[in-house]
């Protein structure tokens, strides 16, 4: 079965109202593309952003930490989880990420389920850098998206970086081997 797709059922299952839900990583990969990767539905998590503009409600939804951390309790000894929910301020994102997010259809009930764009979903796995297994995904969203090298350089130039040392460095360290995959896959 597909991972994150477990975790979104089970999720859904132990909520009792509507939800907006944003995710990212993997899992957004796994979810929110018709061809994937054949090894994204293995990441063991879900990873969401939450944005700075629904941030108080979500933090204040009691039900919705109770059906996490009981989908968190249901799921672990399968390894699965949700923790790593990030304010959209900790995460590279570009000025409009928000107005350009992509539904993701799973017939769930309660969670309405959406990705960032393709150029977002790139700048997020820019921040560890030269990682090589986000280097594959930023192959695949390149290929996926064909995004161009100009593109991604006018989304280096306008990235909102959060305030941490490490991830600016990160960033700063992956442009070269993501403007290189680019210029591979799409050209100039």
């Amino acid at each position: 079965m597909n991972n994150p797709l477990k975790i979104l059922r089970s999720l859904d299952k132990n909520l009792s109202h509507p939800i907006k839900l944003l995710i990212y990583g993997k899992a957004a990969i796994a979810l929110g593309f018709p061809t994937p990767p054949g090894d994204a539905g293995t990441t063991m998590d879900v990873d969401a952003i939450l944005p700075m503009s629904e941030l108080d409600a979500i933090l204040q939804d009691e039900k919705f930490w109770d059906a996490l951390d009981k989908t968190n309790r249901e799921l672990e000894s399968d390894g699965l989880y949700m923790t790593h929910l990030f304010q959209e301020d900790q995460v590279i994102l570009s000025s409009n990420w928000s107005e350009n997010t992509v539904p993701i259809e799973l017939g769930l009930n309660h969670i309405q389920l959406r990705r960032p764009a393709v150029i977002d979903l790139v700048l997020t796995k820019m921040m560890r850098g030269n990682d090589p297994k986000d280097l594959e995904d930023v192959r695949f969203l390149i290929a996926t998206g064909k995004i161009k090298p100009n593109e991604l350089r006018q989304a280096f130039e306008t990235a909102i970086l959060p305030d941490v040392w490490e991830i600016r460095e990160a960033f700063m360290e992956a442009q070269t081997s993501v403007m290189d995959i680019a210029s591979e896959l799409v050209g100039d």
